[in-house]
């Protein structure tokens, strides 16, 4: 896909992986909706954006939890750029524990942001694409259903995305007839604010933890194929941390 021009929507595009995708597709000359809840940390990003390369870059506070939060993304999307050729679902929400101590309200609020956030903005963006029959959609899910078993302490946040990725897999084969690309990205765990703030954390830990950059080549890769190709599924994976003892600890974790 030659982006220049492209109208691309990225949730949770503040910081962290979400900005960095930003960035490097703005570099590629896209215009940009970016979402994120915290609207002066959505202005910052906006601004170092359109600065550094001069492209359309709009920003809407938006809560991927609220149905009505996704339909104003979309609405605005829609009226300040047109088309949406690119959506990147990215936006998610973490909560470690072991499932006996696990509060009732970070269930809910796991399963609407990681799940339906997801579930809902592709519906809300699919007629439209299957309409003008081309499109791509690129989810960041985990590294973490790559485990069987799932590990301790994620049981509820991955196996909902366990379910996200089932859920994406089917898609793909509902949306391919109609030139509409679906791709999940695998990653583990990534050099980002949760982890800067974990004490825990010697240099040599560290050194293991991914790049954003790394989950970025990702998504520029997946946008690259040839169009009667798609990357159903691409996994990055961290070389030395495995999943199955994660490199945060319960305990550091609810500290934080």
């Amino acid at each position: 896909m030659d982006l220049k021009g492209k109208n691309v929507i990225i949730t949770g595009a503040s910081k962290g992986i979400g900005k960095a995708v930003a960035m490097r597709l703005a570099e590629n000359g896209a215009n940009l909706v970016l979402a994120a809840r915290t609207q002066s940390t959505l202005d910052e990003t906006v601004k170092q954006i359109k600065d550094k390369t001069g492209v359309k870059v709009i920003g809407v506070a938006t809560d991927v939890s609220k149905l009505e939060d996704l339909k104003n993304l979309v609405d605005i999307t829609t009226k300040e750029l047109g088309n949406i050729d690119v959506l990147i679902n990215n936006a998610g929400v973490s909560s470690q524990y072991p499932f006996e101590k696990q509060p009732l309200e970070d269930i809910e609020r796991l399963a609407h942001t990681n799940y339906l956030g997801y579930v809902r903005l592709i519906r809300l963006v699919i007629n439209p694409m299957i309409e003008r029959k081309q499109g791509s959609i690129i989810n960041m899910v985990s590294g973490s259903t790559l485990c069987d078993p799932i590990p301790k302490t994620f049981v509820t946040y991955s196996s909902l995305k366990v379910g996200l990725r089932a859920f994406l897999k089917g898609l793909f084969w509902e949306l391919r007839d109609h030139n509409i690309k679906i791709t999940s990205i695998l990653p583990g765990v990534v050099d980002t604010g949760l982890t800067d703030k974990l004490d825990n954390i010697t240099k040599d830990q560290k050194d293991r933890l991914m790049s954003p950059d790394a989950v970025v080549d990702m998504v520029m890769f997946a946008l690259s194929t040839p169009n009667n190709t798609c990357p159903l599924e691409l996994a990055v994976i961290n070389q030395q941390t495995p999943w199955t003892k994660p490199i945060i600890d319960y305990k550091q974790a609810q500290a934080r």
